[in-house]
């Protein structure tokens, strides 16, 4: 997964099926990889009584190993709302918080009780849009931002990767 500052991304081009097809910002994105219990849910709400509907957009993860800089990167990450990019293990990218970021909505880190417990951080982030995760037009596993077309993107490693 990849964590983009809330408005790096500058201008958003959409496809006709709601694919994200280019960003013109420039960007840093911050790498994290999970594997395991990790979940990504996107909720639709609505009301026929007000004649609205939402997508809750919500992402589960758990991150292994503690350490002092993780410590501050998910400070920083729980104070901000950023753009979150999910590489699925179908090697599809799902674009999480596209108009409003993503927010931090609960978490804890753990040291464990005893050696096979987790020792580390498990986090959920919540964007409320008004469409599901928006798919990326020619995102791999290897450069989930190849599809967009003239974006330039500076991928930073997270130390839990």
């Amino acid at each position: 997964m990849f964590f983009v500052d809330f408005g790096d991304l500058g201008t958003l081009t959409f496809g006709t099926d709601d694919e994200l097809t280019n960003a013109d910002g420039t960007f840093s994105a911050y790498q994290y990889n999970v594997k395991g219990t990790n979940q990504l849910t996107a909720n639709i709400n609505s009301s026929r009584e007000n004649g609205t509907t939402f997508f809750e957009q919500v992402l589960e993860l758990q991150l292994t190993k503690l350490s002092k800089e993780d410590n501050k990167e998910l400070k920083l990450l729980a104070y901000g709302r950023p753009h979150v990019f999910v590489v699925d293990y179908n090697e599809n990218v799902w674009f999480l918080g596209q108009q409003f970021g993503c927010e931090v909505t609960a978490g804890s880190m753990a040291t464990g009780t005893a050696m096979g417990d987790l020792s580390g951080y498990t986090l959920t982030l919540t964007a409320t849009e008004r469409m599901f995760p928006s798919y990326v037009q020619g995102g791999t596993l290897a450069d989930p931002f190849a599809g967009l077309t003239s974006s330039t993107d500076t991928i930073v490693v997270g130390t839990n990767s």
